[in-house]
């Protein structure tokens, strides 16, 4: 019997085969960990970011994009693809089987353009600050948000007609040569360029980083030799001076989610003359520019504030790093095997082993951010303790 236009039957809705009745019981365990975890965990991600004012920035603002993204596949999609697993069979209709293959790839499609205005936006805030401040302004950043659905939608939208039920993964996607070549120039510019243009950002933050770090290193050097000849480092004309500006300003210029309270009680800026201090409703991660130093120790007086600043840019931009490699690992193996696999001679169940891989994605950054965030960890903290509260007085009594 026909379903619908497309000459779709009812077993073209099907995806058993004698080699996965065994699997699926694996795929529907994992599916239900990974929708119920993901579920929750970017859920507090974004409850976090709304509670907590301290993470309410502009950089955390794209964290909360991508946790929506993942939030939208883990409420909405996982459901339906383990009910898919169990019933070896989509059940779903026609209908909500194309709707559903264009919320999966805006879903995956938005996750790698909020990765890219991620690794940008770390770059920008090293590099190009002034760049940084206009890009990122709050209108800017509200016009990058929507921009990065509206771009998902636009780009996968136009394959309404060919999303259809693929055996091969027991879950609803674009047909493999129906689409194409569009499809694969999709492919190609999300996932290979998209991607890449990532790692390459990320490969220049690594670079600018090593070069501050030496910087820093041979203006320490410079000042211990320089103790033996104070007049000339007062008045700032050796190359001590004019390093050390230069480290003292590379590592400032590396901030990023500073503790506000951090330049109040640091007893070394304490002791010369405090910079022009940020509005109290300023985000955490858009600290001022630190002001140009002529002297030696004018420099030296701000360089642990520097240091502190750097070690947090470090931390915030190692967590960034880690969510793409995450993502990297989660998506190429299924991506190899498509492009391999022309012609579906591969056994069913390594197609189903590496879709199911790409699920982990969708629920893996709440645990990056809860190890490698302080300020999100202890957020997290805070909303178990008042979800678990009612609990502990029904308990009590």
């Amino acid at each position: 019997m026909l379903l619908n236009s497309t000459n779709q039957t009812e077993d073209d809705f099907s995806c058993f085969t004698p080699s996965v009745v065994g699997y699926r019981y694996f795929a529907v365990l994992w599916g239900c960990v990974v929708c119920v975890t993901g579920t929750v965990g970017n859920l507090m991600t974004v409850l976090a970011f709304a509670s907590d004012a301290r993470l309410r920035t502009r950089f955390n603002a794209l964290i909360v994009n991508l946790a929506v993204a993942d939030l939208l596949y883990c409420t909405v999609l996982q459901p339906a693809s383990v009910d898919s697993y169990l019933h070896l069979r989509w059940r779903g209709g026609p209908l909500w089987c194309r709707v559903f293959g264009l919320l999966l790839f805006l879903s995956n499609s938005v996750s790698i353009i909020t990765l890219c205005v991620v690794a940008v936006s770390r770059y920008l805030l090293v590099a190009k600050r002034a760049v940084f401040d206009r890009v990122f302004s709050d209108a800017g950043l509200v016009l990058l948000l929507i921009s990065a659905w509206a771009l998902g939608l636009a780009s996968f939208g136009p394959l309404w007609t060919v999303y259809v039920f693929v055996p091969q993964v027991c879950t609803c996607s674009f047909h493999r040569t129906r689409g194409r070549p569009y499809t694969t120039i999709l492919l190609f510019f999300y996932f290979f360029i998209g991607l890449g243009c990532v790692g390459a950002f990320y490969l220049l933050i690594y670079r600018r980083v090593r070069l501050a770090k030496r910087a820093l290193l041979r203006y320490r050097l410079s000042r211990r030799s320089s103790k033996k000849q104070p007049v000339a480092a007062a008045q700032g004309t050796d190359d001590s001076g004019v390093e050390s500006g230069t480290a003292a300003t590379c590592s400032c210029e590396m901030s990023s989610q500073l503790d506000l309270e951090h330049s109040k009680n640091d007893p070394a800026q304490s002791s010369s003359k405090p910079p022009k201090s940020a509005p109290a409703n300023q985000p955490s991660d858009v600290s001022p520019a630190p002001q140009p130093s002529t002297h030696a120790p004018a420099a030296a007086s701000s360089h642990p504030a520097a240091a502190g600043d750097d070690g947090e840019f470090k931390r915030v931009t190692r967590m960034c790093f880690a969510v793409f490699l995450c993502f990297v690992f989660c998506f190429v193996p299924f991506l190899l095997l498509n492009i391999a696999d022309k012609n579906n001679s591969a056994p069913r169940v390594l197609h189903m082993i590496c879709a199911n891989l790409t699920w982990l994605n969708s629920c893996i950054n709440p645990v990056l951010y809860a190890v490698m965030n302080r300020q999100f960890r202890q957020a997290y903290r805070v909303l178990l303790g008042r979800a678990a509260a009612p609990l502990s007085r029904l308990w009590a009594r």
